[in-house]
């Protein structure tokens, strides 16, 4: 118990990540958000990132957090990279206790090497993935790789199917702990029922609901194919991305009348088809796909899940049989058959009902919140 005389001090964070809202729309972007909102305020929580939409640095306010958002020049196999506006993120980094860095991106690495690490500052990171496609980059990107990741504090994995699958996790198994992602009900617009019904009218009713940013390794082009094979089943694809234009060509060349792209839409949207729909459903089929926060999405709202087994996260939030079904990656035999065994109402009550008691269990944004928060204390200073 502290004495009179002590006092509390805030353990002063900045989260940095090469992108961030309103710039982009995904799971990455929903965790740091959610690692904000769920600490107490014995943190003092900042959030850094790039951004392609501006020209100068500038400070803005998102959900009581201020957020420094930096030009970013040029984008380079998916790093972004930038040079205006370092000044500030270093004098970000000074104001901070804890540096806490969002894996992978190399050019983060990059700057903890020539500007951070001689700061002296506690530095965590949240790996969420292997770096899987760019093989070849690997190999140049490797050892600034290992020095970032050696010389770091603590690092953090999502699952424990990742902390245990990882090749890279498991060189620095002595550092990493596991914190599963999480999110809160309650950092959720609520809906208003003339736009649920907007949706209703639109789309329709228990249909299989895919959110996400559209990437290769998202498993769409799977999806598109399961949905040739099962066409009874009607399936809306909510997001925007890199495979947006080809997605929707290959849709029509298909002729997949069941299948509806909506583009990027904001989050009371979101509610209201997730809400709407039968199940939601995570095709990806590479270890680029490291936790899938649409699954605790739809999980959240009771929903039953559809995802791939690929060894990692996907499959610790959703159980076969239990909390949906899980199908055999790049398979899209597999994934219709699962899409029609849904279609059973009571069977899909069934998951969604099981999806829902787990997401209570272990994936609250309040748990994930005092575990970082017990993670920044730890490497911090919090008494003077």
């Amino acid at each position: 118990m502290l004495e009179p005389s002590q006092t509390i001090k805030k353990v002063k964070v900045l989260q940095f990540y090469r992108t961030y809202f309103p710039d982009t729309q995904g799971g990455g972007e929903e965790v740091i958000r959610q690692i904000g909102l769920n600490v107490s305020d014995r943190v003092d929580m900042r959030i850094c990132a790039l951004s392609p939409n501006i020209d100068q640095p500038e400070e803005v306010q998102m959900n009581g957090i201020t957020v420094l958002r930096i030009p970013q020049c040029f984008e380079l196999a998916s790093c972004g990279f930038a040079w205006k506006g370092l000044a500030q993120f270093v004098a970000a980094c000074k104001w901070a206790d804890v540096i806490h860095y969002h894996y992978p991106w190399p050019f983060a690495d990059l700057l903890d090497l020539l500007f951070i690490r001689r700061l002296g500052k506690k530095r965590v990171v949240t790996y969420h993935s292997d770096i899987v496609r760019q093989q070849g980059l690997l190999q140049l990107y490797s050892p600034l790789q290992h020095s970032f990741l050696g010389s770091v504090d603590a690092i953090v994995a999502t699952s424990p199917a990742y902390a245990q699958t990882s090749d890279v996790l498991q060189r620095y198994k002595s550092k990493v702990s596991v914190i599963p992602l999480g999110i809160n009900p309650n950092s959720y617009p609520e809906i208003d029922a003339g736009v649920s019904e907007k949706w209703a009218e639109s789309v329709g009713r228990d249909f299989f609901l895919f959110v996400g940013v559209l990437r290769y390794y998202k498993g769409l082009d799977v999806l598109l194919e399961a949905a040739a094979q099962a066409r009874h089943v009607k399936v809306v694809i909510v997001g925007a991305g890199p495979e947006g234009e080809r997605l929707r060509k290959k849709a029509q060349q298909l002729q997949l009348d069941n299948v509806i792209f909506t583009g990027r839409i904001d989050d009371q949207d979101k509610i209201c088809l997730l809400q709407l729909c039968a199940a939601c459903v995570l095709p990806s089929h590479q270890r680029s796909e490291a936790f899938g926060v649409s699954l605790l999405e739809g999980a959240m709202y009771g929903k039953a899940l559809i995802s791939a087994e690929i060894g990692t996260g996907t499959t610790f939030v959703n159980i076969n049989e239990e909390t949906g079904l899980v199908v055999e990656p790049g398979s899209p035999e597999s994934l219709a058959l699962a899409m029609q065994r849904l279609s059973d109402s009571d069977f899909a009550r069934d998951m969604g009902a099981g999806a829902l008691k787990r997401f209570e269990a272990l994936f609250s944004g309040a748990g994930m919140g005092s575990s970082y928060e017990q993670l920044y204390i730890e490497q911090g200073s919090c008494v003077q």
